[in-house]
């Protein structure tokens, strides 16, 4: 790991997906889709990195490559183990890869197709401890048990199956399931984004509590930045397969650095009718991440674009404590927070 992020649990460094374009009978590749284009970030040990964007700006590719649910294209992925050896899990074989998924483990954004409706609740919850060989017989019963009285379900519905749940208690036995074999860090994808806002509030409460309770690390990925707000301890914005800034979860919403940011911020909603801030439209398209623009991806859609925005990428820069962002015009602008 770097010199600087020697405490991090989870270090990134020039990770890419690149998806083949294919054309014609014999499938020639005639070009990429940069999913996820050389991006550089650090996770400590028991916090929460919240990660947002656009949808389709690759959040959740982001989150599957760490975890090798699909192959990165290139670049590293560090984890640092419990014995506080450093491995690159990118490189790691077949056996190696299935010994270390133990400790990183994955919450679904959908609860409903993310459980196999063929199989109970007690299975779903105790297959990964079944595979990893964790616990057998009277132990692996007790085990299910506590894990579905931690995350706020009944012991008698465990021999039901998912369609007999709501959508809450559903995502509540894929946390279950996701802390099964005792993970330390966690990808959260949009886990309460198919929810009703009272029970994505409880599905929040419930995952702060157990993080401190088993002292996780989590990876939360959303669109919806009040729920970022509300759970992350830092957030990294992405826009077409890059991360454009990056800060203290404070910082970023009151000071932000990047005409994006400061878009989607305007977007938040305001519980108070008389705090009414002008919401900043974005004009054209989102960048196509096969074809992207010369110079920084924003440019054609950012109102404060000069010359060099449209020619040259911008360099990731250090603007504050804690604090980074990709923009020419970081030091100059003057954008505003959330109100």
């Amino acid at each position: 790991m770097s010199e600087d992020n020697r405490k991090a649990l989870l270090e990134i460094k020039n990770l890419k997906k690149y998806f083949y374009i294919e054309k014609g009978f014999w499938k020639n590749i005639v070009g990429y889709i940069k999913a996820v284009d050389g991006i550089n970030l650090y996770v400590s040990k028991g916090e929460t990195l919240g990660l947002v964007g656009e949808s389709g700006c690759g959040k959740t590719t982001l989150g599957r490559c760490i975890l090798r649910a699909i192959e990165p294209t290139g670049g590293e992925v560090l984890f640092r183990t419990e014995e506080g050896k450093t491995v690159d899990i990118t490189q790691l074989d077949k056996e190696d890869l299935r010994l270390i998924r133990k400790d990183m483990q994955m919450i679904f954004q959908d609860p409903y197709s993310s459980l196999d409706p063929r199989m109970t609740v007690f299975d779903i919850i105790g297959e990964p401890i079944v595979i990893n060989k964790i616990a057998e017989g009277k132990e692996l019963k007790d085990r299910v048990k506590d894990l579905v009285k931690i995350v706020g379900l009944n012991v008698k519905h465990l021999k039901r199956y998912p369609h007999a749940f709501s959508g809450g208690q559903r995502q509540r036995i894929g946390i279950a399931r996701a802390l099964a074999v005792n993970p330390k860090f966690v990808v959260a994808d949009e886990p309460v984004s198919a929810l009703d806002v009272s029970v994505q509030a409880q599905i929040l409460n419930l995952m702060q509590d157990l993080q401190k309770e088993f002292n996780l690390t989590y990876l939360f990925i959303s669109h919806d930045l009040s729920v970022i707000e509300h759970i992350s301890d830092r957030v990294a914005v992405m826009y077409v397969g890059k991360v454009v800034e990056l800060a203290d979860t404070e910082e970023l919403f009151f000071r932000p650095k990047h005409p994006y940011t400061e878009a989607l911020l305007s977007a938040v909603p305001k519980l108070d009718p008389r705090l009414r801030m002008e919401r900043i439209i974005l004009l054209g398209e989102v960048a196509n991440p096969a074809n992207p623009p010369p110079g920084c991806y924003f440019h054609p859609r950012c109102k404060y674009a000069k010359a060099i925005c449209k020619n040259v990428e911008p360099e990731w820069q250090k603007v504050g404590t804690n604090h980074w962002v990709a923009c020419h015009r970081a030091g100059e602008l003057n954008l505003r927070g959330v109100t």
